[in-house]
């Protein structure tokens, strides 16, 4: 029988997990593991070809342009709101480079709430933040993590991946 005691031991050398315990697929259907990016931070973004939002595209590129050597920004299409993604890969690929020139790293589509909550966004809903934590509230969320995989901060849909506010924290 396992006392107490000896479960307070194991938790504390068991590491909480970071992202880099993760991986995805790429809109292409490749596998990439989070822990390929140790050492840079992440920008996570879950998006819509269909949405308010969706010009943000534009700086996220640009953002990786700028910042790309210190910074990876992936994009993770998911159609659980208003049903704004409702394209397939290949079709918001196609899109994404068209209309935005977007050559950062996309996933396949995922959903990033509900039951069939793609594990990454599982993860980091749960994840301390100082504003908030919880459901993702609409396309554009943004979650900063550092180069130890831990959440920096979350950033609601309108702010802007080139706001100060997230320049400022890489």
């Amino acid at each position: 029988m396992i006392t107490l005691a000896l479960i307070m031991v194991l938790n504390i050398f068991t590491p909480s997990p970071t992202i880099y315990d993760y991986s995805f697929q790429t809109i292409d259907g490749k596998t990439k593991n989070f822990a390929d990016f140790k050492g840079k931070k992440i920008l996570i973004v879950n998006t819509a070809s269909k949405c308010g939002y969706t010009k943000q595209y534009k700086d996220l590129q640009k953002l990786h342009e700028l910042y790309g050597k210190q910074l990876v920004v992936i994009g993770f299409p998911a159609n659980n709101f208003g049903s704004q993604e409702p394209g397939s890969n290949e079709e918001i690929n196609a899109f994404c480079e068209q209309n935005y020139g977007v050559n950062f790293i996309m996933a396949e589509k995922v959903d990033v709430k509900g039951d069939a909550i793609h594990p990454i966004f599982q993860f980091l809903i749960n994840q301390p933040n100082p504003d908030f934590t919880g459901e993702i509230k609409w396309n554009f969320e943004k979650f900063l993590i550092n180069e130890d995989g831990k959440l920096i901060h979350r950033y609601r849909s309108p702010v802007n991946p080139l706001d100060q506010v997230i320049i400022g924290q890489l």
